[in-house]
């Protein structure tokens, strides 16, 4: 694969870096999505929403708790240990964060009221909502750049190829969170360029986080199948707390649900031909 043999030698932080800053631009190219005369219907909305939940739902097992258990095989606490405790602590990092940092979750196309969490602020409604999709965006950094410094680790259930899968599948799920954020910036009356601008502001926390993922495996190794249960927790969260109702509330179950079915099969697919 030219993308693997491209990065295969640089160091893992340089490499988690450069696969978060294209899952960052993949959520500016949904964020791009205000540009366009017509916007997408919420049928269209449901199914990318479950699309990325699909993707997230996979690249949890397959990226992050399945190598997650078979590092810690063999090791003096039972396999299962780490993964369980890794992945309840993310969920309930990301549940501790929804109470505590304030932001909104936005009724993306019109219909019921916007949904507002954490402490209360005075902060404008634009930054409650990049702030959502940026706390949400944090453990998708994360993973991938756990998986890159699993990698630099030289633990033999990680490989690049796999890594690479896994910014692939992330980025590619990230296109309709950027438009989640642009588009109801936009129906406020909010102009094109500054909607996308905070669309994609809303991805430039991944990069940070892949980075910190990175150097924090290589720094202490015996974190990593924590880290990477730890990943996957944080994304299950968001896929059940937050994409899963909201595709399915419009209508638009039977598409929203297809979506799920397609990104589940997409990172199948990316994580075993490639991984």
């Amino acid at each position: 694969m030219d993308i693997v043999r491209a990065i295969t030698g640089m160091n893992p932080v340089l490499q988690a870096l450069l696969a978060t800053i294209f899952t960052w631009f993949m959520t500016a190219l949904g964020a791009a999505g205000v540009f366009l005369q017509k916007e997408p219907s919420r049928r269209t909305l449901d199914m990318m929403l479950g699309f990325a939940a699909g993707v997230m739902i996979a690249a949890s097992y397959w990226s992050l708790l399945a190598p997650a258990i078979e590092m810690s095989e063999g090791g003096s606490l039972p396999a299962w240990v780490p993964a369980t405790s890794g992945f309840l602590l993310g969920a309930f990092s990301l549940r501790l964060a929804d109470k505590v940092i304030p932001h909104m979750h936005p009724k993306l196309l019109g219909g019921g009221k916007d949904h507002i969490e954490g402490v209360k602020t005075s902060w404008h409604r634009s930054i409650l909502l990049v702030a959502a999709i940026t706390l949400h965006n944090i453990p998708e950094g994360l993973a991938v750049g756990v998986a890159f410094g699993a990698v630099g680790a030289g633990l033999e259930s990680a490989d690049l190829a796999g890594a690479v899968a896994l910014a692939i599948g992330i980025g590619i799920q990230n296109f309709p969170e950027g438009l989640a954020v642009s588009v109801p910036l936009r129906r406020e009356g909010i102009t094109r360029m500054r909607a996308f601008w905070y669309g994609q502001l809303s991805g430039i926390v991944e990069p940070m986080a892949g980075v910190l993922g990175a150097a924090l495996v290589l720094i202490a190794k015996p974190i990593l199948p924590y880290a990477l249960a730890y990943a996957a927790g944080a994304m299950i969260f968001v896929v059940v707390e937050e994409l899963v109702p909201e595709s399915q509330t419009s209508g638009h179950s039977h598409a929203a649900t297809m979506g799920a079915m397609i990104g589940f099969a997409v990172m199948m697919t990316l994580d075993v031909a490639l991984g």
